[in-house]
């Protein structure tokens, strides 16, 4: 007989969660708590409710997480200019983290044994969500169904629905989706189909939320974002709370065709991916606050996050947001961020996000010496003669003893 008594399972509300919740009854004989979390997916989360009680379901938490996911995830990771392998600015992989945690908090505040989830394992997410859960409760049991059940197609999901009388849309399941999608806040990713065909072109009805930049107005539109430590605090003038400039930055970007990413990416288990991925606010902020940081970070320190940035960024793609290293870089990364205060503005325009300007009281620009007319005696022109010495000296004794340079 299972040791598990009580089971909280991260529930979306759609076919393989439903499954999932019932298989869990069934094999564990357990009681099952269902977590539905509200990240900004675009979708009504409340339904998720009807259909875990139809199921008799009694514990059911539903919370709206939007504001702690940009606040504390999106925010600090865009704080380091984050991007994995040079393009993916991991919209799925900064939300797994929050999730982890608070089932695993439900799982303590309800007495549960265990917690449970539907990433496949072949996956990202199963390692992202269950390092997360060990690192915050270390004696935590974590099932995973998609590493121990035979219910491993579409079809058989939708049998296994049919037979247990699990309340799913069977017309909406019915219409096999052609891509496997993931969204939050951050993104909406796509995978599976004829994505699966690195040479096929993704379709053009496939992407949801931006329009394709040749059906962008022909137009520029301006936007000015405002930083305070590092972090967006206005649009356009209106302070507003960080999930609401990540969502008006999704409108603008969206509505300008910017933010369409397509790439074959290195999973953590080892296989490579083909993915395609809208991030249009990710990509408006990732380029603004490069550029505010242009202005107010020191050199040094600028080239300093930049080298570790890419490890930065593959520890949140591998699922070690809760990694002590991950929380050393985070407090070397934010207090870079004193000065990175001020204004950028923009120019949005059929796919592209154009710098036309940045200001800022914290400012390291100094006109008076970078000019290029008469600087009064402000830079000493002679003193580069003896830098630039000094810096050659090791190459010109390295010459003299004849080492070969190529």
């Amino acid at each position: 007989m299972s040791d598990i008594k009580k089971v909280v399972l991260a529930y979306s509300g759609g076919l393989d969660t439903s499954v999932i919740a019932k298989w869990l009854q069934q094999t564990y004989n357990c009681e099952v708590v269902t977590f539905t979390a509200d990240i900004g997916q675009g979708e009504e989360v409340e339904p998720a409710r009807a259909k875990a009680e139809a199921m008799g379901i009694k514990e059911i938490y539903i919370e709206d997480l939007r504001e702690e996911f940009v606040r504390d995830y999106v925010y600090p990771m865009f704080r380091a200019n984050t991007i994995y392998e040079g393009e993916y600015l991991l919209g799925t992989s900064i939300a797994r983290p929050l999730i982890a945690k608070r089932l695993v908090e439900i799982a303590e505040a309800t007495g549960a044994d265990a917690v449970s989830h539907g990433a496949t394992g072949k996956g990202n997410d199963q390692v992202r969500f269950e390092l997360g859960a060990y690192a915050l409760t270390p004696g935590i049991k974590v099932i995973a169904p998609w590493r121990e059940w035979d219910l491993n197609s579409r079809d058989r999901l939708m049998a296994y629905a049919a037979e247990h009388e699990i309340p799913v849309d069977f017309k909406k399941a019915g219409t096999k989706s052609p891509y496997s999608m993931d969204a939050n806040l951050l993104h909406i990713s796509y995978e599976g189909g004829i994505l699966e065909d690195p040479w096929a072109e993704a379709e053009e009805d496939m992407w949801r939320w931006t329009v394709s930049p040749e059906a962008a107005p022909d137009e520029a539109e301006y936007v000015d974002l405002t930083y305070a430590a590092g972090d967006i605090v206005a649009v356009n003038g209106k302070a507003l709370s960080p999930a609401n400039v990540l969502a008006e930055l999704n409108r603008l970007g969206g509505k300008h065709g910017v933010g369409r990413l397509d790439i074959v990416e290195n999973r953590y288990v080892g296989m490579k991916s083909r993915g395609c991925y809208e991030t249009p606010g990710g990509t408006i902020m990732l380029r603004a606050h490069r550029a505010i940081e242009s202005l107010t970070l020191d050199r040094e320190s600028a080239h300093l996050k930049d080298s570790l940035m890419p490890k930065y960024a593959e520890l949140i793609y591998n699922g070690y947001w809760w990694s002590p290293e991950r929380l050393a870089m985070q407090k070397l990364i934010d207090a870079t961020q004193e000065c990175v205060n001020g204004e950028v503005r923009l120019k949005l325009y059929k796919g592209n996000v154009i710098l036309v300007g940045r200001r800022s009281e914290d400012s390291l620009f100094d006109a008076s010496i970078a000019t290029f007319d008469d600087d009064a005696g402000a830079y000493n022109q002679k003193d580069a003669e003896g830098f630039i010495k000094l810096n050659a000296l090791r190459l010109r004794i390295a010459a003299r003893a004849g080492r070969k340079l190529s």
